[in-house]
């Protein structure tokens, strides 16, 4: 472990601590954001009513649409010269959700990170090769940060250029990768095509997350790059990649509970379901400081898993993300969502709001296709002038995913039409 204290600290003193923190926590977001104080005087709430961790199903939800209604700096707990990084996500209406990080909030990136890290044995004798995105994306800064707290040296890859990588592998001898999971696939791949042995290399652990995976995609990892494969769990609102880890045990993720308190409820109700039950994961942050949200609703479904872990540990365990409420789509460590698309479809002239997406999985990675319908005019129109739509269609896409997708343009009314909600998603998918 990276720090034993915390990590196995005695429940009942764990509980006590989160009561305090949460009270605090409280307290300072009641005086310093106008939001929360506005919300909580609503539900008729005062900081005083919080006194233990059992309180915290007395406080309002917050959700994502609640973040770009405050864009992009309203729910910052701290004034803006105390704000030392900006990380942001994509969402569904053009705005992004903002995140933003004091000295301490880095601090504590760091430390839950390292507790990432140390849980797959990372020691500051590794060498860490860091191939998730590095910008406003926090996969890779998130990785960074905990593998330069460990103390490791670590290597700033960033994400594509896979010959590169590889390369970098061989030569630096990186003993850890972090990296989405079907990106790890990619490298696997350009290994096997290249003829390269794995005794070339000195990988040893690998760290994935960021879009969904299964076992069976763990083993194929494990058994194409000769490593143990190690899932994290993180989102950016609420600090990035450290939310949860994986020990060896390889059952469930540990969740930081001492800085992130976790709740399951029904998604309907909004009421805690008993645990071993599936429902929409929650969390609380009791000790950030530049942004500590209440109570956020994640939309990802997932369980608790109860009873001791031979790791020692006790931090709550949850279940690997089984999907999610809303209808969000992850591709290849991308959120899209289709009204994304259809904003960038509504955009160009003459174009009509029929479309699907179908979502697949080719080897290890996820493809994309958009159907577009064309109208009467178009469908007769040039092959040339069709080409160039196309071309168009898929260039204003790609830069507003920041991932390759295929357009794919078909007859009139042929894609089905729906009384109620359309369905504008196919995933073919197994995850």
């Amino acid at each position: 472990m990276y720090n034993p204290a915390s990590e196995s600290m005695p429940v009942e003193q764990l509980r006590a601590l989160q009561g305090e923190r949460l009270s605090a926590m409280v307290k300072r977001v009641y005086e310093n954001v106008p939001f929360y104080r506005n919300k909580l005087q609503q539900a008729g709430i005062s900081p005083e009513d919080i006194r233990t961790a059992d309180d915290i199903v007395k406080l309002p939800f917050t959700t994502k649409q609640d973040m770009r209604d405050n864009y992009p700096f309203g729910l910052f707990a701290v004034p803006m010269s105390d704000v030392v990084r900006i990380h942001a996500s994509s969402g569904t209406t053009g705005k992004q959700t903002v995140v933003g990080y004091t000295k301490n909030d880095i601090h504590l990136w760091g430390e839950v990170m390292a507790r990432t890290l140390g849980a797959g044995g990372v020691t500051k004798d590794d060498i860490g090769q860091i191939s998730y995105g590095y910008g406003l994306f926090t996969g890779g800064l998130g990785g960074n940060v905990g593998s330069e707290t460990i103390g490791c040296a670590t290597i700033p890859c960033s994400t594509g250029n896979t010959r590169r990588q590889v390369t970098i592998m061989q030569d630096f001898k990186s003993s850890f990768l972090l990296c989405t999971p079907s990106y790890a696939l990619t490298i696997a791949e350009y290994i096997e095509d290249n003829h390269i042995p794995l005794e070339s290399l000195s990988l040893k652990k690998g760290f994935f997350g960021a879009e969904p995976w299964t076992e069976n995609m763990r083993r194929e990892i494990e058994r194409r790059l000769g490593i143990e494969a190690f899932d994290i769990y993180g989102l950016s609102e609420v600090i990035g990649p450290g939310v949860g880890f994986e020990c060896t045990e390889h059952n469930g993720l540990h969740i930081n509970e001492d800085h992130f308190m976790l709740e399951i409820i029904d998604p309907e109700t909004g009421k805690p379901v008993p645990d071993g039950e599936q429902g929409e994961i929650v969390f609380t942050c009791i000790t950030k400081e530049a942004l500590p949200l209440i109570r956020y609703r994640t939309r990802d479904i997932a369980h608790k898993i109860t009873g001791t872990c031979s790791c020692g540990r006790t931090l709550v365990k949850m279940s690997k993300p089984a999907g999610r409420t809303d209808d969000m789509l992850i591709i290849r460590g991308v959120n899209v969502f289709p009204s994304q698309i259809e904003s960038v479809l509504m955009e160009l002239e003459g174009l009509q709001p029929h479309y699907q997406l179908i979502v697949e999985r080719e080897g290890p990675l996820d493809r994309l296709t958009v159907l577009i319908e064309l109208t009467e005019t178009m469908f007769t129109g040039e092959v040339r002038m069709l080409e160039a739509l196309n071309k168009k269609i898929r260039s204003a896409i790609e830069s507003t995913l920041g991932i390759a997708v295929n357009v794919k343009f078909v007859a009139p009314k042929s894609i089905e039409r729906f009384e109620g909600k359309a369905v504008r998603v196919i995933d073919k998918r197994k995850l």
